[in-house]
């Protein structure tokens, strides 16, 4: 495995001329349109993928005939149309039984990883909190585990690839972390390190781009369009998708909606955020926080997931507290709906997607405050993946990059015919 150094650990956040530029994101393929189509639609005629796509019926054939030899694509038994009418349309879906992708989530305190079918199903998973947050350590941990989620849960298929995701500035082109102050880590080459100890294909990127493609493909129809989303967790960032394509910026910092400015609700009793000042999104609304404000109400927690099930079983306390939250997010909302009058606002936050009057509460906050958003039922709506959030980040990387591009450089399918 490939030597990497001790973090280096400094309060001051890059700055913009520090981080080189990423270059250009690959947009989907003709066969990577198609292949979209299937897994929207499949078991689907090539006719009508023809329609959807708005390719030649020609181009279609051709680009199922690549799919079908890479085994990623299946023809059904069944025929569509009328029976005895001409040549049968026989129908192609999504291959789920030869391939898998593999994902890894890295948080603050510990690490998932997981298995996903080509449909985006979650297979396995297997959490483990951190004994370190020494890149290298926690970078072989995560090697160690995947082969014996493999050989437990794979039956028999494949994998692919392995995905990565974790909070703050990645880039996704170097494969590399540029910076997770919570970790401690700078320039962390991810990618290079796990395809070495992994030996398979690495495709690294933040949890809230995987969780918006991960949308995008398996998720809340609309999101197709535009969405902006919202992670808060440990960690507290967004990601930004305009026309189906998700929105880096030059140098990956897209997203960094941690500092945005927030009223405390009059309380008087605001945490400092790390940035100095206080009333940020994060210093109000992350699981630290909720914890603290948790210890002042004599509601000793030690994990965020402990006070997450006293609110789950309606202790008055933790209800309040993530009510709280939900408002405080809303207010975030409210100000990105009318940043980017998007289609669609997904929130991932464990409140909004369990207790139905916290997402009540973050939608009329929503209401109340954004100047664009006149539906927030419609606009605002809790993560698709509520329950799987950190198994699915990782393994949409993966497959995100499998669907933009299922003719490039996979060592593990077959070249294409």
């Amino acid at each position: 495995m490939t030597s990497l150094p001790a973090p280096v650990r400094r309060s001051r956040p890059l700055r913009r001329s520090e981080i080189p530029s990423p270059g250009h994101a690959r947009r989907a393929s003709g066969t990577g349109s198609v292949l979209g189509a299937i897994l929207d639609h499949g078991p689907v005629a090539r006719s009508t993928v023809a329609r959807l796509t708005g390719l030649s019926p020609a181009s279609v054939t051709g680009h199922v005939g690549h799919l079908l030899s890479r085994g990623l694509v299946r023809e059904s038994a069944e025929t569509t149309g009328p029976r005895g009418l001409g040549r049968p349309h026989v129908p192609v879906d999504i291959d789920t039984s030869r391939f898998l992708v593999a994902g890894a989530h890295i948080a603050v305190a510990h690490s998932t990883v997981s298995l996903m079918d080509l449909r985006g199903r979650i297979v396995a998973e297997d959490r483990r909190p951190h004994t370190s947050t020494n890149p290298r350590h926690i970078l072989a941990d995560l090697a160690r585990r995947l082969p014996l989620l493999t050989g437990a849960h794979a039956a028999g298929r494949q994998v692919l690839a392995l995905g990565v995701a974790t909070g703050h500035r990645v880039d996704p082109a170097a494969g590399v972390v540029v910076e997770h102050p919570h970790l401690g880590w700078r320039a962390v080459p991810v990618r290079e390190i796990l395809a070495a100890a992994t030996g398979l294909p690495v495709h690294v990127d933040s949890h809230s781009r995987a969780l918006a493609r991960a949308e995008q493909m398996f998720g809340e129809a609309s999101t197709r369009r535009s969405t902006v989303l919202l992670f808060i967790g440990a960690v507290v960032d967004g990601a930004f998708a305009t026309s189906g394509e998700l929105h880096r910026g030059p140098r990956s910092g897209a997203g960094s909606v941690a500092h945005l400015p927030l009223e405390s609700g009059g309380s008087g009793d605001a945490e400092p955020c790390r940035c100095g000042r206080t009333g940020c999104l994060q210093s109000e609304v992350s699981e630290r926080a909720m914890i603290r404000r948790a210890a002042e109400q004599s509601l000793y927690v030690g994990t965020f997931q402990e006070l997450l099930d006293h609110a789950m079983a309606r202790e008055p306390r933790a209800v309040a507290l993530f009510r709280r939250r939900a408002r405080l997010v809303g207010r975030a909302a409210a100000l990105l709906l009318d940043m980017f009058d998007p289609e669609c606002l997904v929130v991932v936050e464990p409140g909004a997607g369990r207790l139905p009057e916290c997402l009540a509460d973050l939608r009329e906050e929503v209401g109340m405050r954004s100047w664009v958003c006149d539906d927030p039922e419609r606009a605002v709506v809790p993560s698709s993946f509520t329950g799987s959030v950190l198994a699915t980040a990782g393994g949409a990387v993966a497959l995100g990059a499998l669907y933009t591009d299922p003719l490039g450089p996979w060592p593990a399918l077959p070249a294409v015919s």
